[in-house]
């Protein structure tokens, strides 16, 4: 029986969020749901597209492993969201990993550059951690574990 090459691959989430209290709320809300990946988390947008093309601070970081979602502010340091997502469309390596707004923005614009640059999905964050906690629990259920992923962990090529 043939077996899937990305079985022994570790299946993380990288989350890009440069507010310490939203990171913190994530995490706690990826925990409370029993979300087991590993969670890299980084805090600006040069540091994400670093951490996803294993250059400067990452290159060490192994490029197979691909993380299998992005979880995508758009209000970031150095590089904004927006940004982030359309090198990640523009280049083979990465045009196929889900990626997830998670942002506080309510902006029309937002929204409609989101989805025009690539993204898969767009979630305000809500207000309270019992609402965030819910919202992480339909993001894990739908985008860990309904949701069919491209094969080689995201890469196109």
């Amino acid at each position: 029986m043939p077996t899937d090459i990305n079985e022994d691959k570790k299946k993380i989430i990288l989350l890009v969020e440069d507010n310490p209290d939203d990171v913190e709320l994530t995490l706690r809300g990826l925990k409370k749901n029993n979300v087991v990946n590993e969670i890299a988390v980084v805090e600006d947008g040069a540091e994400a597209l670093e951490y996803l093309f294993c250059t400067g601070a990452y290159a060490k970081r192994d490029p197979e492993e691909v993380p299998v979602l992005v979880l995508l502010d758009l209000k970031l340091p150095k590089i904004d969201g927006h940004e982030v997502l359309k090198r990640m469309r523009e280049d083979a390596r990465t045009k196929l990993i889900p990626v997830v707004i998670l942002t506080t923005s309510d902006e029309e614009q937002d929204l409609v550059k989101g989805y025009s640059n690539g993204a898969n999905s767009y979630i305000r964050k809500p207000v309270g951690f019992d609402s965030f906690s819910t919202a992480i629990q339909q993001l894990k259920v739908y985008w860990l574990l309904l949701n069919e992923a491209p094969p080689n962990g995201g890469s196109a090529g």
